[in-house]
């Protein structure tokens, strides 16, 4: 993906603020995965070249908060899926903080259920772990300066999500009954949803009930149907 290819990923531009990064700018950054030799890498891969400042690392979404707080990065490097706190649940604190960095969600997972809560916590960018080097330097780049930036596959998803024809009358579902739907998909129990969204069981069952109304459904399985058949889920 070269220079133009991030900005015809783009969905938007967002105009350049003070705090933005300039072109000749060293960029700091934050890198979050809850893999130690992904960190590595990446920390490895940044600092070997010019223009880039790594000025720490996490392990979860709780720990990114704080060390974003306390480091000010430019650019957060965020994984989603992490026991110590998911990344979606950290931008959007993150969101709600009014943090200055610009959080580039770096991940394995494309599906509707994690690109569409993400970019609507706020992430600034969204690319997939497979991304060459040189484009995911790039990518960085064009966040720092606030721009935002997707990669191809992730722009496609979510052009058919907003072109999705919509059933006349639905309630669409909030980020985070997509989320506790897209485990149920997986089979995930109650008590599992709970342990990975860092929620309790009775609000899973809060989230369960929701969705169900909103699907016109009364069960798991309905809702799992359902949703696939909407388009929710990928």
């Amino acid at each position: 993906m070269t220079d133009d290819e991030v900005t015809a990923a783009a969905v938007a531009d967002d105009p350049v603020t003070d705090d933005a990064v300039t072109d000749d700018a060293v960029i700091s950054l934050l890198v979050v995965d809850d893999h130690p030799v992904v960190r590595d890498g990446l920390r490895g891969m940044f600092e070997s070249a010019p223009g880039f400042r790594v000025l720490g690392e996490a392990a979860g979404g709780a720990e990114a908060v704080e060390r974003a707080a306390a480091l000010d990065p430019d650019v957060i490097l965020m994984d989603l899926r992490m026991p110590g706190g998911s990344g979606v649940d950290a931008i959007r604190e993150l969101t709600r903080r009014g943090a200055r960095a610009r959080v580039l969600v770096l991940t394995t997972y494309d599906t509707d259920s994690d690109t569409l809560p993400a970019i609507e916590a706020g992430a600034t960018g969204y690319l997939l772990k497979d991304a060459p080097r040189d484009d995911l330097f790039t990518a960085v780049r064009a966040a720092a300066q606030g721009r935002t930036v997707l990669s191809p596959a992730v722009a496609s998803r979510l052009v058919s999500a907003v072109r999705a024809p919509k059933t006349p009358g639905a309630e669409p579902l909030s980020a985070r009954e997509r989320e506790v739907l897209a485990l149920v998909a997986r089979g995930t129990s109650n008590k599992e949803i709970a342990r990975e969204l860092f929620i309790s069981e009775a609000t899973v069952k809060t989230h369960l009930t929701h969705l169900y109304a909103k699907l016109g459904v009364n069960d798991r399985a309905a809702a799992v149907a359902t949703a696939y058949d909407r388009g929710i889920l990928g």
